[in-house]
């Protein structure tokens, strides 16, 4: 695992904006709130030989909240390669304020290599043997199913839904694209990628402050990578990154619940698609609402306009009971609201392009080891499923940004899988919300 932090300063051209290190720009702007001269006068004040002092000298004697001293740092982005796909998805899961990216399964073609130690992941010594073999195995189903889907689609190009007039390199990537999309479901969650986030200190303590609270050996040491990281650029703000009572007992609390529903429903068959949702309208008697909601989104141009307040007010739930974890990663990275999944392997998704019967051993073997994982109560569990486990997931959220996400997840080159499920919740939607279908763009996917 390697972690690298970048520090921001103004372009060579813009020689008339100050650059300040992100802990001199908060305690500057924490001034600001307690002052009326202006900032330039408290930038005067600030000497730039000695920018620690001036720090120090403004937070000693000035009763901040350390939250909101660390949200004045701006942006501070952090690079972490090596990480388990589980990890990457724990990064978006807690850093709900943050914008990031990661290594995509859509794009690259991943091998056995990608494996991290299992030593690194916790997975317990005896287990160890037969954690490999599995993994190795499902890799294997996966070169295979791409290889042979890769060829089916070169032969046969009507499967795909090619853009008219697609140009050589557009079909090129396509066709790779049709294959990745469904032999991505046999790889390992433990599979190395590589994430990276821009968020202020005050995002950044609290998101440290989880993965350290957390059982699972890999979070805590990446936790403790990136804080050394972020120490040489906001030193004061990082030291409430560490682990805390309150995070360390509800990380317990989920991993026992995860644990228990795990082996409730533990199956590598595949689950029935079942989607709920529920949206909320009402308002407070002194504040209804008075908007028509396709008022709310008849002006905009695009999923990015503006929407009004009868859909920004609107609450908006919905789940999923078997979104595979392939699709998961995606979804989860939508960050209003609350987002939550247990991670289980409630059920076991494959396309329709590939035959479940040659890779049966491998899916009893993949279970039976996650059994094992779950029954010894080990947070290493979530290490032995595969991309095409699928669990349960809740979205809480606001109907705006819920319309955006579905015209998003269906829309042009959404992956075909999410597209359905979006498609599925957005259908609920506008059945208890049926004045806005009209103005709602739902894609059909297109192309692959």
């Amino acid at each position: 695992m390697r972690v690298t932090a970048i520090a921001v300063v103004p372009p060579p051209s813009a020689a008339d904006l100050p650059g300040v290190a992100p802990e001199l720009l908060a305690s500057v702007l924490a001034r600001y709130s307690r002052s009326n001269d202006g900032l330039a006068a408290i930038l005067s004040k600030v000497d730039p030989a000695a920018p620690d002092a001036s720090i120090d000298r403004i937070l000693r004697f000035v009763d901040y909240g350390h939250a909101s001293i660390g949200g004045l740092t701006g942006g501070l982005a952090v690079a972490v390669d090596g990480v388990s796909l589980w990890l990457a998805y724990k990064f978006f899961e807690l850093s709900q304020m943050a914008d990031g990216q990661e290594s995509s399964t859509r794009y690259i073609t991943l091998g056995a290599d990608a494996l991290p130690p299992p030593a690194e992941l916790g997975i317990p010594g005896d287990l160890e043997a037969r954690w490999l073999a599995v993994m190795k195995a499902a890799f294997a189903a996966y070169k295979t199913e791409y290889a042979r889907l890769d060829a089916l689609a070169s032969a046969e190009p009507s499967r795909l839904r090619l853009p008219q007039n697609a140009g050589g390199a557009v079909r090129a990537r396509l066709l790779k694209n049709y294959a990745l999309d469904r032999a991505r479901y046999f790889i390992p969650f433990a599979a190395k990628t590589n994430v990276a986030l821009v968020q202020s200190a005050r995002m950044w303590a609290q998101t440290l402050q989880c993965l350290a609270s957390l059982p699972n050996p890999e979070a805590r040491a990446a936790a403790a990578l990136v804080r050394a990281e972020l120490l040489k650029l906001s030193p004061r703000l990082m030291r409430h990154s560490l682990a805390e009572p309150s995070a360390v007992a509800q990380a317990e609390s989920e991993l026992a619940a995860s644990c228990r529903m795990g082996l409730e429903r533990l199956s590598s068959a595949p689950l029935p698609d079942e989607t709920w949702v529920r949206v909320a309208r009402e308002t407070p008697p002194f504040l209804r609402e008075t908007q028509p909601v396709g008022d709310a989104l008849k002006s905009r141009a695009n999923r990015y306009g503006r929407q009004g307040l009868a859909t920004r007010r609107a609450r908006v739930t919905f789940a999923f009971n078997n979104i595979a974890l392939a699709e998961l990663r995606d979804l989860n990275r939508h960050r209003t609201g609350h987002r939550w999944s247990p991670l289980i392997q409630a059920g076991f998704y494959l396309p329709p392009e590939i035959p479940r019967e040659p890779h049966a051993a491998l899916l009893r073997e993949q279970a039976e080891l996650t059994r094992e994982l779950l029954r010894r109560g080990s947070p290493a569990y979530v290490h032995s499923l595969l991309l095409g486990a699928q669990t349960p997931f809740e979205h809480g959220t606001h109907a705006d940004k819920f319309i955006y996400e579905a015209e998003l997840r269906t829309g042009l080159g959404a992956h075909f899988r999410y597209a359905e499920h979006m498609s599925a919740a957005l259908r609920l939607f506008c059945e208890q919300l049926p004045e806005a279908r009209h103005w709602i763009t739902e894609g059909t996917a297109e192309p692959e």
